[in-house]
């Protein structure tokens, strides 16, 4: 099946069956081959640069990235957050569903290392949730925990919405919220779901990932941090 997009760049791409990392001939060149001016293609690089598909550098030329779901559900997110703080709550509701849906498929393809790994994250967490009196938020800790329970996943538009979702976390400042009690409570509900995947049992797991998302969800949001995209508290789940 031939498909024909609006955008003789991309068209070119997907003719000449372009592999990541291959390199496009240069603008003059592509532009007498394509039969348009070079204006009308650096317009249609532009678009295919913020849709994550190329880079363009001054030595190197443009090169192939390969595809990548996450740059342009990122860049259309964070719009949307900027309009309507209020969109993050829907994706929030887009990614728990998400992960409810695909987990038992995750967890199955979970290895050892990947185990020991999420329960590394615990530990360097409950160290820095612990580091009085210098306490420290496991934000990364806390994205890669998550993430990693998919990290088996062969689906690149699950996960690169699943990734947008921390892109927009961080967007609306939930990375700084300072509330020890609640990166307790969170922890805990990680080192209980990190304990029924080690027992192999996926769904007990599921469910303490359920409980922990609802009771973060309706959580007192009167200490949540303002920003640029916020201008009153907010509430969410981890």
């Amino acid at each position: 099946m031939s498909y024909r997009l609006d955008s003789a760049l991309l068209n070119y791409i997907i003719e000449h069956n372009l592999r990541a990392g291959a390199q496009l001939p240069p603008l003059n060149e592509l532009s007498a081959q394509l039969d348009i001016n070079v204006g009308k293609l650096r317009e249609q690089l532009e678009v295919a640069r913020a849709l994550g598909l190329v880079d363009v550098r001054p030595r190197t030329g443009v090169r192939f990235r390969g595809y990548d779901f996450l740059p342009a559900i990122r860049l259309s997110l964070l719009f949307a957050l900027a309009l309507d703080k209020s969109y993050f709550v829907a994706f929030t509701e887009l990614r728990n569903h998400l992960e409810i849906a695909f987990w038992h498929e995750s967890v199955a393809r979970l290895t050892d290392a990947d185990k020991a790994a999420l329960g590394e994250l615990c530990r360097q967490a409950w160290q820095k949730l612990n580091n009085q009196p210098f306490i420290q938020i496991p934000h990364q800790e806390h994205r890669k925990f998550h993430m990693g329970i998919f990290a088996h996943l062969d689906n690149p538009f699950v996960k690169g919405l699943l990734e947008a979702y921390w892109e927009a976390y961080e967007a609306v400042e939930l990375n700084t919220y300072a509330d020890l009690a609640y990166w307790q409570e969170a922890w805990t509900y990680h080192e209980k779901i990190l304990k029924h995947i080690l027992e192999n049992d996926a769904e007990a797991a599921l469910q303490a990932f359920i409980e922990h998302t609802q009771l973060l969800r309706h959580r007192n949001g009167a200490n949540a941090p303002t920003s640029p995209f916020l201008s009153e508290p907010t509430q969410h789940a981890g």
